[in-house]
């Protein structure tokens, strides 16, 4: 319990660090709301940009601005839009659940991809298996999240006559095209992060392949698949976990990414569309929850350690 305390406090410190940046980094773009509104509008005389400054609250000092949003975020109340005057928490809300059907649909094939690869490749003898999972572990690594969506892209329009959705289509409406829809976003998504996984779990079964309990197991007759799954593979699983966790952030920053090349209206792509048109307040509440969710899943990961070796105790 101590130990679950100190580690909330630790994720507030977090989360009020990435608030005082973000809050600071979007006011550093160059050019504002009101050169946006300026853009569409027309010219704007002096007396509407000082009136829409302070219906936005951005003639007040910067300290004060920071201490009213912080206020206000504690209490659950993200602000309001600059461009569409609608509060900013019910619009995150509505655009969650594509960057959760993405991440979600991502992570499991970044799982079914990297363990198994990982665990042929740390117990086969074949040296082409080998050298193709090495390569493919390389490739994996080098290869930019974006190039690979791009990539999928032409080959798909080339191959297939495919192109990104105009309109999502959610799974509750139209299973088969949703499933169209997400699968080349997910499979470039999940590419680069399965090569790490598969790298590190290959290196963590060497690792306890090589332990003298292994072997011990082995003398004694046991089945080489009961030696690999329940005492080599569990206990090579904690530093795995640890990648899985740390790749969270990457995780995250791919959706954004991808749903922006593929035209996905989730959090990533209401945040990259916040950014061009110089929206504060959407930008703020999506980095935010977008930092809460990274912190929330490390802690899940933490915890996890005492159920994959009970000998691990938090103090």
């Amino acid at each position: 319990m101590r130990y679950l305390l100190r580690r909330l406090v630790w994720m507030a410190a977090a989360l009020l660090g990435v608030s005082v940046l973000i809050f600071l980094l979007v006011r550093l773009l160059p050019g504002t709301i009101i050169d946006i509104l300026a853009g569409t509008e027309g010219q704007l005389s002096r007396e509407q940009r000082l009136q829409i400054l302070h219906s936005f609250g951005l003639d007040r000092p910067l300290p004060v601005q920071y201490v009213l949003w912080a206020w206000n975020l504690l209490h659950g109340n993200l602000g309001w839009s600059f461009r569409t005057s609608q509060p900013v928490a019910p619009l995150l809300v509505s655009r969650l659940p594509v960057t959760v059907e993405l991440a979600m649909l991502s992570a499991a094939c970044v799982t079914l991809l990297g363990l198994p690869l990982g665990i042929v490749a740390s117990v086969t003898r074949s040296v082409r298996l080998k050298g193709f999972v090495q390569v493919v572990g390389l490739l994996g690594l080098s290869i930019p999240n974006f190039w690979i969506a791009l990539a999928l892209i032409i080959l798909a329009s080339y191959a297939f006559r495919w192109g990104p959705a105009l309109i999502y289509v959610p799974p509750w409406q139209d299973p088969w095209v949703n499933a169209q829809q997400m699968f080349l976003p997910v499979l470039s998504l999940a590419l680069g992060l399965a090569a790490v996984v598969l790298r590190m779990t290959r290196s963590s079964m060497l690792e306890v392949l090589g332990q003298e309990y292994v072997k011990v197991a082995r003398a004694k007759g046991l089945a080489g698949r009961t030696v690999l799954m329940r005492h080599a593979l569990r206990n090579a699983l904690i530093p795995i976990v640890t990648v899985l966790g740390l790749q969270t952030g990457f995780l995250l920053g791919g959706v954004v990414i991808n749903e922006e090349i593929f035209g996905l209206p989730g959090l990533g792509w209401t945040l990259l569309n916040g950014v061009y048109q110089r929206d504060y307040p959407v930008v703020q509440g999506a980095v935010m929850l977008f930092a809460a969710t990274f912190v929330m899943i490390n802690l899940l990961v933490d915890l996890a350690y005492t159920y994959l070796d009970p000998r691990i105790r938090f103090q």
